[in-house]
């Protein structure tokens, strides 16, 4: 080495790169230097220059090389204080987790009492903040090994400025005070909106009060995600909703997990798509998704009628059931299911009301996103709290032939980066920041199920956050690099 080359901090050697822009892929070295990309030398390129040297080696051959992967669509929060080793996602190649979706955030909370709507996000109280720089200020100083961005929620605001009185809609008074802490947390980094209009604190509100409190997305360049009020019979009606929220405010619509939910909504993909594209000629208009036909979420009666078959997560009324099926408790306990629900009560369940081919032409969309929607605070989770990820690479892409590999890794980092405005992530180049994944595509595969839904994917080798190591030979390090991006204009 001569005195005029530089010494990188890491270079990864001779893999093939996967930019994360859905271009083909390439034989490269990268360089890092700090949490930076700060070189790229393609292999069979005359103009390469010199061999890449760096203080620390790792050989990629044989491997992918991909923008690290992010989760548009997490429940998070607090879970980033209280593990923030956060195994689950660095194991699977997540490396900046999106929360505080589906209207449920750990701000702006303003009660000493800890709300039973944020049951799914939050166990202590100790956890929550009044405002957006709290929490992130909370987040920090845990110290998590990976990025993370927030949303703030909409019943989290109702809570806020109606207390426990959410069974209606908010007065004139109410919204401009939701509006105004919704102003605060955006100016402070806060990402967006999410609402979650099918669940009971919000189901009251009206589109107008959505679309009132959500006037400051516009001028801030914040989201509007939507977990919508109905996504079974009433599903084109709510999109028309969703939409109309989205141009009201003048944001840029994801909406959440988009699913056709209830055997009589099977094969309905053939409708939402087409309203979808429709709506993207006029507006900025982007979806989630996660690989399976079964969602999770609150042990709701509602839901046990639609589906297929229930499996409860959690219970703080009857520890240790998570993992059992709901009806066969109920013949255990000689009560129908809504009965055994009403016992369990406060409880999470997972739910199986999808249908596949639905799911499969809802990843295949170009306006298509990938999320986990996983519950780490659930007893026993939903699998996708640790698979999503390999699942889409090893099932859909590998196995089932989807979109080529180069699209999946799209849909998980470059798309996802530019949708939620998160700068110089999901992209390898010089210059971007050096969040990387590492894996074999011939091997890549979720290992987790319903029965052990903890399990680590295989076939990642090595996952990088800020250009440091979180992940390595299928063990968590002890580095936590991990920082809170905020919002820029």
């Amino acid at each position: 080495m001569t005195t005029h080359e530089t010494t990188h901090d890491l270079v990864i050697l001779g893999g093939d790169v996967i930019d994360g822009s859905g271009a083909p892929r390439y034989r490269a070295d990268i360089g890092v230097t700090g949490d930076r990309i700060s070189a790229i030398r393609r292999h069979g390129d005359p103009a390469a220059g010199p061999a890449l040297h760096g203080h620390t080696q790792i050989d990629a051959g044989g491997r992918i090389v991909a923008p690290g992967f992010i989760d548009v669509h997490t429940h998070d929060d607090t879970a980033l204080i209280t593990n923030p080793g956060m195994a689950m996602k660095v194991s699977q190649g997540v490396t900046t987790v999106v929360c505080g979706n589906c209207g449920a955030s750990a701000a702006p909370v303003v009660t000493d009492q800890l709300p039973a709507l944020l049951s799914l996000i939050v166990r202590d109280a100790a956890h929550v903040a009044a405002d957006f720089a709290g929490l992130a200020a909370k987040v920090e100083a845990a110290h998590p090994a990976v990025n993370s961005a927030f949303l703030i929620g909409h019943s989290t605001l109702r809570l806020a400025a109606m207390g426990e009185d959410l069974n209606r809609p908010a007065t004139d008074a109410e919204i401009e005070r939701m509006r105004t802490l919704l102003d605060t947390c955006l100016e402070q980094g806060a990402i967006g909106l999410s609402s979650g209009l099918f669940y009971p604190p919000a189901a009251a509100a009206t589109t107008d009060e959505v679309a009132r409190i959500a006037e400051p997305l516009g001028r801030h360049g914040g989201l509007y995600t939507a977990h919508m009020r109905d996504e079974g019979a009433h599903i084109l009606e709510a999109l028309d909703e969703t939409f109309e929220i989205g141009k009201r405010s003048g944001a840029a619509v994801i909406v959440s997990h988009h699913k056709c939910s209830g055997r009589p909504n099977f094969g309905r993909m053939r409708e939402t798509l087409p309203k979808i594209d429709a709506a993207r000629a006029t507006q900025d208009i982007a979806f989630d998704v996660y690989p399976y036909i079964a969602s999770s979420t609150v042990l709701l009666r509602a839901r046990i009628d639609q589906a297929e078959k229930v499996l409860v997560t959690w219970s703080d009324a009857v520890p240790g059931v998570g993992g059992r099926d709901l009806a066969d408790i109920a013949r255990e306990w000689g009560v129908s299911v809504h009965e055994a629900a009403d016992r369990l009560q406060p409880a999470g369940a997972i739910y199986f009301t999808m249908d596949e081919a639905d799911v499969q032409a809802a990843l295949k969309h170009p306006a298509a996103m990938v999320g986990s929607d996983g519950l780490p605070l659930d007893a026993h989770p939903h699998p996708r709290l640790w698979g999503t990820f390999p699942r889409v690479l090893g099932h859909y892409c590998r196995e089932l032939k989807l979109f080529p590999l180069e699209e999946a890794v799209h849909r998980m980092t470059g798309l996802s980066a530019q949708r939620f405005r998160l700068h110089d992530r999901g992209a390898i180049r010089t210059g971007a920041f050096a969040d990387l994944c590492l894996f074999d595509a011939d091997t890549i595969i979720d290992t987790a199920d319903f029965t052990h839904p903890t399990r680590p994917a295989r076939g990642i080798d090595t996952v990088i956050v800020n250009g440091e190591p979180v992940w390595r030979n299928g063990a968590a390090t002890t580095a936590r690099p991990g920082r809170v991006l905020r919002r820029q204009n």
